[in-house]
């Protein structure tokens, strides 16, 4: 299938949307990284609701909690575009499959949809792979 320049839809499919959703979280943690070694105040709590939201996110500046979520998000994002660009190469089924893993693992309908694309397109990598 994917022989004479044939690219597959699926699994180039699963890889771009991989590269996005990796693109979106690395931004995502880098961003919490900033604020939390920036020491920015992340919402004001004078703001309606926000209040709990307190409870569960600490917004105040320099929190620890905030800073190794912007790095789990950060490893997620990195990992998720480097099994986006194997997907595209087809050069490591695992690195592929792991990459979507981890742009599904914040639970969103696109890193969804780039697991089951990579999960599906499996039969496009070489046969030492399969």
């Amino acid at each position: 299938m994917a022989g004479n320049g044939d690219r597959g839809g699926l699994l180039s499919a699963g890889g771009i949307l991989s590269i996005i959703v990796g693109v979106l979280e690395a931004l995502f943690g880098g961003l919490l990284v900033a604020v939390s070694v920036l020491k920015l105040p992340l919402w004001e709590k004078d703001l309606p609701l926000l209040p709990r939201l307190d409870t569960i996110v600490p917004s105040t500046p320099g929190a620890t909690p905030l800073f190794v979520a912007g790095i789990v998000v950060l490893v997620l994002g990195v990992v998720a575009i480097g099994g986006g660009f194997s997907s595209l190469k087809r050069s490591s089924y695992a690195l592929a499959l792991v990459g979507a893993l981890c742009a599904f693992l914040p639970v969103n309908v696109l890193g969804l949809l780039a697991l089951i694309f990579v999960s599906l397109g499996s039969r496009e990598f070489g046969a030492e792979d399969a």
